[in-house]
């Protein structure tokens, strides 16, 4: 080891002017054992660089070359692996982790401490050494001791000394060593007189220095006299700074005394500062002035002015009330009496505008029930914005009762509620009847159903009435009226409904369309007066009682008859405590004042339902329109919840409406002794359908209307077959193609999209039966040819050739001319005459299907006598048998028998 570590040190390391320390022989860990050698260098010039250089011997040669170099301070981190047993391996923690095996634990050891040596002397204990102990690097020295010399030297295990003492000649030294050794040129030979010659010099050198510090004794002795006069004047100094220190310790108590006094008028100042900081508030946020106090002890509660001096009086009040006082200040006396004083005024304010605005709504009901006997006679309810604006003058100081007496605050909603309840009700009631007296008007008899059979009878009439408004036992004038006048109407239509006919059979112009359009506007009307009452009433309850701000009250401070009203618990119950935003408290406020109205307004419907069902189209597609507009102002509102309850019941009522004309179809009956022609259900699904398509024009439900119509023109179908089927005096085809044929005409004409189908179908319906009765039809006039060529085409099928059935006995060429000399021309045509007359017995005026029909029939039996020629040529070939009558002759026939008709 140690003749590789002079070979590395002449080869590398003295051309890059390094020095090497140490050495070990390592290989890489876990692979394939390649030899190389870690070196610890340093170098000969100043800064010293201290590096770790991988040497690998060159695979071409026996020298050695320089692969790999670190310089220390890049070294983080020596990991030996395990301090406590001989382990070889070891980690040098560069940028990377580099992991050796050494060829032995001591050479491992020796480069450890060597490392460990250079990082205490030129690194400053920067990198950290892991797993080895304290005690291997402090007996590391004592340890090379009893390595072999050899391994000694190599390893550098005592060089700590050397590297510590060692120092390279600069150049100056090195050229009185050589002119010295020039001068002494015996020194290479007897280096004994050489050593001898400089000790000798080395004494005359130091005699030389002895007696020149022994000349300079007189010198010292001045120095030293001048170093005891210094010493002298600086005891006379400290004698000064001593006294100077003495007085400045008795000015310093003085300034001490001084700034304790300032310290104690400072804390003076800012007690006197904070104390009047306390007064102030305590003035600024509890004084009332004296004008507020008279104005709430004493203020006028029915001027504007009176009311606004109030208004900024309350809110003073509810301020000094409301301020946060500090921690202390509620035990002041001065506090507790003010507090005391706001209490009574708030107190006795508070009891004064509860007595003022309850004889206001009381005033004000009684002012309101006086007028309204100017609106009895017309469809109109009486405004209460007065009312209204007036009250508004008091929002404010209702907003104040909110906040500090609630109990005041709630029985004043109370009242309010009681007496707005009964002036509405009494006005709502007025004005459904007089609306029920307009509507009641306009009815005529036997005009509530289009697909019934029977009219209804006057006396029907009054008994709705009736039923409708004195279920009570109780009539007022009003109904009185209502019943007087239907009475009369009755009286004066009772001599007109003898002759009244079938509804089925009524054309479009007997409808009586004014009075539905009167009653379609008396209805608008109604919903047109209750929808800006209910929609003020709401905005106003919602400003006056400040309804608008707060998320929840608690049930439990409600009373259940107030206007916060809460749902009184039945017997035993137990009342629970929920939270009520304030819509709902606007919402139950509006159900107690308005209580009647979806009463009233269903007992109108009832009544205009039973005057006449149609009348529910009407009412569905204005009910329907309110209530998006209700709710596309307010979803919650009262309004939008009651007419939507409403818009249920109208909606139900067209169902049963839609139901009861079904079943009257299916109820239908027809007569035996006459023909049948267009049945009163398909002319009454015409009108029906020419009403809604006129009433639901742009309307939003119009979903409701197709789906009845669907249900409709269903039962027509199944009615008409069924009707058809049970027709004795009209042939099948004919009920079927005529009233089939009326409902394509109404539907082509209405243009109904969701029944468009049902127009096709309805198409199919008519083109078949028509076909189907033509053929029937045309089998009467020429029945024994029929018979004939029909058992022709019989041995046709059976096989035999169509050029021999002319030899079969009963289809030979005699038995055809004696067939065909029963129907020459004129009988022909008497025979079609007569058809034409039996076709015109079938068929009904109304649909003017005759001509349709005759050149239907005129085409199919061009159709058989083509089919009959072409038998004749192709079974009896040259026999010169032709018809009695040409194509033209037919032609002739036929539109002579049209016209003589």
């Amino acid at each position: 080891m140690t003749a590789i570590k002079h070979a590395l040190q002449r080869d590398i390391f003295t051309p890059n002017d390094e020095r090497l320390l140490s050495i070990v022989n390592v290989c890489k860990a876990g692979k394939k054992k390649k030899n190389c050698f870690l070196c610890a260098t340093v170098t000969t010039e100043r800064p010293v660089q201290v590096r770790v250089v991988k040497v690998k011997k060159s695979d071409k040669g026996d020298f050695y070359k320089r692969q790999m170099a670190w310089e220390l301070r890049d070294l983080a981190e020596v990991d030996a692996k395990d301090a406590s047993k001989e382990n070889p391996e070891f980690d040098l923690h560069f940028e990377k982790v580099y992991r050796w095996v050494a060829s032995s634990t001591a050479e491992k050891n020796s480069f450890i401490s060597c490392i460990w040596k250079l990082n205490q002397r030129y690194l400053r204990k920067k990198v950290e050494f892991v797993n080895v102990s304290s005690q291997l690097l402090e007996e590391l020295p004592k340890a090379e001791e009893s390595v072999p010399s050899g391994e000694s030297q190599s390893v550098a295990g005592g060089d700590e000394d050397a590297l510590d003492d060692y120092q390279e000649l600069n150049a100056r030294e090195e050229q009185d060593i050589e002119g010295m050794m020039e001068v002494c040129e015996y020194a290479i030979s007897n280096a004994e007189a050489f050593a001898e010659k400089l000790s000798r010099e080395l004494q005359v050198l130091d005699g030389a220095n002895i007696q020149s510090i022994m000349a300079s004794e007189k010198q010292v002795n001045i120095l030293m006299q001048l170093l005891d006069e210094a010493l002298s004047e600086v005891d006379t100094i400290e004698g000064k700074l001593s006294s100077y220190e003495e007085m400045l310790q008795s000015v310093k108590e003085q300034m001490d005394q001084i700034s304790q006094s300032n310290r104690l008028i400072q804390i003076s100042n800012t007690n006197n500062g904070k104390l009047l900081d306390e007064i102030q508030f305590l003035v600024n946020y509890m004084d009332l002035s004296k004008g507020h106090i008279r104005a709430l002890q004493d203020g006028d509660l029915s001027s504007p002015k009176g009311i606004e001096a109030c208004i900024n009086a309350s809110e003073a009040l509810l301020q000094c009330m409301n301020v946060a006082l500090r921690p202390g200040h509620e035990k002041l006396m001065a506090v507790k009496q003010q507090q005391h004083l706001f209490t009574e005024l708030r107190d006795t304010f508070a009891r004064r505008l509860t007595n003022h605005l309850n004889n206001v709504f009381v005033h004000q009901g009684h002012d309101q029930s006086s007028t309204l006997s100017q609106h009895t006679a017309e469809l109109t309810l009486p405004k209460h914005s007065p009312l209204h604006r007036d009250l508004l003058r008091y929002a404010k100081l209702m907003e104040w009762l909110k906040n500090t007496q609630r109990e005041k605050y709630d029985g004043l909603s109370r009242t309010y509620v009681d007496y707005m309840t009964r002036l509405y009700e009494r006005e709502i009631k007025d004005f459904f009847e007089v609306a029920k007296i307009k509507m009641a008007g306009t009815t005529k008899e036997g005009k509530g159903n289009k697909f019934a059979t029977l009219p209804r009878k006057e006396s029907a009439l009054k008994q709705e009435t009736e039923s409708l408004h004195g279920s009570s036992g109780k009539l007022t004038g009003s109904t009185s009226s209502l019943n007087k006048l239907a009475v009369q109407s009755s009286s004066s239509r009772r001599s007109q409904s003898s002759s009244l006919l079938d509804m089925g059979n009524m054309s479009a112009s007997d409808l009586d369309v004014a009075d539905r359009t009167k009653f379609d506007k008396i209805f608008e009307q109604v919903l047109s007066e209750l929808e800006p009452l209910c929609l003020a009433e709401q905005d106003f309850i919602s400003k006056f009682f400040k309804l608008q701000q707060h998320s929840t009250l608690a049930q439990g401070e409600v009373e259940s008859d107030g206007v916060v009203p809460s749902r009184q618990p039945p017997p035993g119950e137990h009342r629970h405590s929920m939270s009520l935003t304030e819509k709902d408290m606007v919402r139950l406020m509006m159900n107690k004042i308005f209580q009647s109205i979806e009463t009233e307004l269903n007992s109108l419907i009832a009544l205009g339902d039973k005057i006449d069902s149609f009348h529910s189209l009407y009412m569905l597609v204005k009910m329907s329109h309110h209530v998006w507009t209700a709710q596309n102002v307010d979803p919650a509102s009262y309004l939008s919840t009651t007419l939507g309850n409403v818009l249920v019941t109208v909606k139900r009522n067209f169902d049963k409406c839609i139901s009861g004309q079904i079943r009257q179809m299916e109820e239908v009956k027809i007569s035996k002794k006459s023909k049948v022609g267009i049945l009163p259900f398909v002319t009454g699904f015409e009108e029906f359908a020419e009403l809604a398509e006129t009433i639901f024009r742009n309307a939003e439900r119009r979903g409701d209307l197709d789906k009845a119509y669907v249900k409709l023109i269903r039962a027509v179908f199944m009615n008409v077959e069924k009707v058809a089927n049970e027709s004795q005096k009209t042939p099948r085809d004919v009920v079927m193609m005529e009233n089939f044929h009326h409902i394509f005409s109404t539907q082509s004409r209405l243009k109904i999209s969701c029944l468009e189908t049902e127009r096709r179908e309805a198409k199919h319906k008519y083109t078949d039966h028509l076909q189907s009765y033509v053929i029937n039809s045309l089998g009467q006039p020429l029945e024994k040819l029929n018979h004939f060529f029909e058992g022709v085409e019989a041995r046709v099928a059976q096989g035999v050739r169509e050029e021999e059935v002319s030899y079969q006995l009963a289809f030979n060429k005699q038995e055809l001319r004696k067939v065909i000399k029963e129907y020459p021309g004129k009988e022909v045509k008497k025979g079609l005459d007569n058809l034409y007359k039996k076709v015109d017995k079938h068929l009904c005026e109304e649909e003017s299907l005759l001509q349709v029909v005759w050149h239907s029939m005129q085409d199919e039996f061009i159709r058989q006598y083509k089919h009959f020629e072409g038998l004749i040529g192709r079974c009896y070939p040259g026999s010169g048998i032709t018809m009695e009558f040409t194509i033209g002759d037919m032609l002739e026939y036929f539109s002579s028998i049209a016209q003589s008709h």
